[in-house]
């Protein structure tokens, strides 16, 4: 009698249980954020690591939120050539091309900020990509 009580209650628990009021995802408040992503490419690290600091000293300027710069796996691209193209056809050369990369993401960036990243001048051999997102 007492194990056919404790069935009863658990049942009774498991219906109560699942009265209860959700929440659905839909009713909460979601701030939209927007992101302006900006991925920079370059061969020589340097020249790289001195563009990203233009950019961020910019967005920061305008007091913006900033992600990163966050470092990027290197591509390496190899070539292989040959040193001689008759007798020493076993002789070879190695040659590599390495693009370093970095992102940054801005958060909710103003006009201000886009205006200011627009006009702005890098130096020659950086690459950049801007998304928004």
């Amino acid at each position: 009698m007492a194990q056919t009580e404790l069935k009863t209650k658990k049942v009774v628990e498991k219906k109560v249980a699942s009265k209860t009021p959700r929440v659905s995802k839909a009713s909460a408040k979601e701030e939209v954020i927007t992101k302006l992503r900006i991925r920079v490419r370059a061969y020589e690290s340097k020249i790289l690591d001195a563009s990203v600091k233009q950019i961020i000293d910019t967005a920061l300027r305008y007091d913006a939120k900033l992600v990163g710069p966050i470092p990027l796996p290197t591509e390496i691209k190899k070539y292989t050539v040959n040193r001689s193209s008759f007798v020493y056809k076993n002789a070879r050369e190695q040659f590599e091309m390495r693009i370093h990369k970095r992102v940054i993401d801005i958060l909710n960036p103003s006009a201000k900020i886009i205006e200011a990243l627009t006009n702005m001048n890098l130096p020659s051999g950086v690459d950049i990509d801007v998304k928004m997102l």
